[in-house]
């Protein structure tokens, strides 16, 4: 499909100006690709000026790279560690986990440095469904039957390997439900009735998260922050939900959970909601309710229609707050190519500050997970690991995380833009700019068309790049420093 008739959709076209005074290109690019011929690939280097499309359809984009555009700050890119991804890595011989660890959590990777892990069992476990105070289904008052487990255990080491290789990452912790004997119906599974918390145990409930904190702590994991509840909204049968209402999470952080983590001396924080875009009032009720201990709002892309700008309309009311995205699933046969680049394009453009896929890891019939019609029964890992064969393989969706996750460097700013534009087809192009804290610019941008298309990009420091973005595929630029 040609684009130069589809200009008039794009961003300002470039400046003439701009494009005079060609200089030596010093910019590098990297590409990963629907048809796997590129996997985080060097690329076609864009060149300083308008280029020489070749007779390629053309698109334009801008970013504002002055103070102006500044926007928020990265905090970074990640998955979910589950106890299926514990499983399958330690699988894995010695010398294959180290390596793969690396891959995912290094330069010499994807870098990832913004995981999310669930706190006990969530449906990609395996059987039993089971918490860090289970006490065969009886009341602790006392949360002397406190542990963590082997599976918690080995989560908090598999966390402490990758916290050895990235130690700036940030971990969040994220609850699928409390202990059973917490609860109204008393059962952990196996039922949707009753399924809330028993508030004559709220506290035990706030300490829970204190001891669970403290476990990981000694563990050598440091816990950056928390959700006090997966989905509060939905309550399933099929594996550990619970239903909490939005004034009651408020109530909860305000009263119970956060002055617990004080007490403790911990400096954990509270990010609010943890669930999708469609009931945005959810977490405006919870910041309004526990402003003093609630700093971000962690969202989930599952509502439908999924529409990313709520994150915006966000900001305009809590422009302090930060937030991000916090899971999204990828499939071996329910989700695009392009997955992983759309649960983070879109929140990245709408002031998130990271991403985080649904999972890590799974084996290659994408478990292990409860049993039953519950839980998610084809959700891939963005690694898959072959138990019996003794090896591993990165899906797409790693390489395509990868896109951002490597050049968009920690405490870097995403850069205002124009240009990006999605039609009804789900053709397009789509593209996210920031700066890194040496100053370098990374430019990632989301080919939807099946063809190549050449991309010209004016800045407001007043450069031209243009390059050749390959069909159905993402493209990241790292363009050296202005000036």
């Amino acid at each position: 499909m040609l684009l130069q008739a589809l200009i008039g959709f794009a961003s300002q076209v470039v400046s003439a100006s701009a494009s005079i005074v060609p200089r030596q290109s010093s910019a590098r690019a990297f590409c990963s690709s629907s048809d796997g011929r590129y996997k985080l690939s060097e690329f076609d280097a864009p060149v300083a000026g308008i280029g020489d499309p070749g007779g390629m359809s053309t698109w334009n984009l801008t970013i504002d790279d002055t103070p102006s555009g500044h926007k928020q700050q990265i905090t970074g890119f990640g998955a979910a560690v589950t106890d299926a991804t514990v499983t399958v890595f330690n699988q894995l011989s010695t010398d294959k986990k180290e390596q793969l660890l690396r891959e995912l959590m290094t330069a010499d990777g994807v870098n990832f440095s913004l995981m999310r892990h669930t706190i006990a069992s969530s449906d990609l476990s395996g059987d039993p469904a089971y918490t860090y105070d289970d006490n065969g289904g009886n009341a602790d008052p006392s949360l002397s039957w406190f542990n963590l487990g082997d599976r918690g255990t080995a989560m908090a080491a598999m966390l402490k390997a990758m916290k050895d290789l990235n130690p700036d990452m940030t971990v969040v912790g994220s609850p699928w439900a409390p202990p059973a004997w917490m609860q109204l119906d008393r059962k952990l599974t196996g039922t949707t009735e009753q399924n809330n918390l028993d508030h004559q145990y709220a506290d035990q409930y706030a300490q829970y998260f204190v001891k669970y904190i403290q476990a990981y702590r000694d563990a050598g994991v440091p816990i950056d922050a928390i959700t006090i509840q997966n989905e509060p909204l939905n309550s399933n049968a099929g594996f550990p939900t619970m239903y909490v209402y939005a004034d009651e999470a408020g109530q909860l952080i305000r009263d119970k959970v956060g002055p617990a983590l004080r007490a403790a001396g911990l400096d954990t924080t509270v990010w609010a909601y943890d669930h999708n875009t469609d009931v945005p009032s959810y977490p405006q009720t919870v910041l309004n309710t526990a402003p003093d201990y609630v700093d971000a709002v962690a969202w989930h892309c599952y509502a439908n229609p999924l529409d990313w700008s709520v994150l915006t309309d966000f900001h305009a009311s809590n422009p302090t707050v930060a937030q991000y995205m916090t899971e999204c699933w990828t499939s071996s046969t329910s989700t695009p190519w392009n997955q992983a680049s759309s649960f983070t394009m879109g929140p990245l453009q709408n002031w998130a500050s990271g991403s985080i896929a649904w999972t890590l890891g799974t084996d290659t019939a994408d478990g292990p997970r409860l049993s039953g019609s519950g839980p998610c029964p084809t959700c891939r890992g963005l690694v898959t690991v072959d138990g019996a064969g003794g090896g591993y393989e990165m899906q797409v969706d790693y390489y395509v995380l990868g896109q951002f996750s490597r050049f968009m460097a920690r405490g870097g700013t995403v850069l205002a833009g124009t240009g990006s534009y999605t039609y009804g087809d789900g053709t397009g192009l789509e593209s996210v700019a920031s700066e890194n804290p040496d100053g370098t610019r990374t430019v990632v941008v989301e080919n939807k068309f099946g063809n190549d298309v050449y991309v010209r990009l004016g800045t407001k420091s007043g450069e031209t790049w243009a390059g050749r973005v390959y069909a159905n595929s993402v493209v990241t630029w790292v363009l050296p420093a202005v000036g």
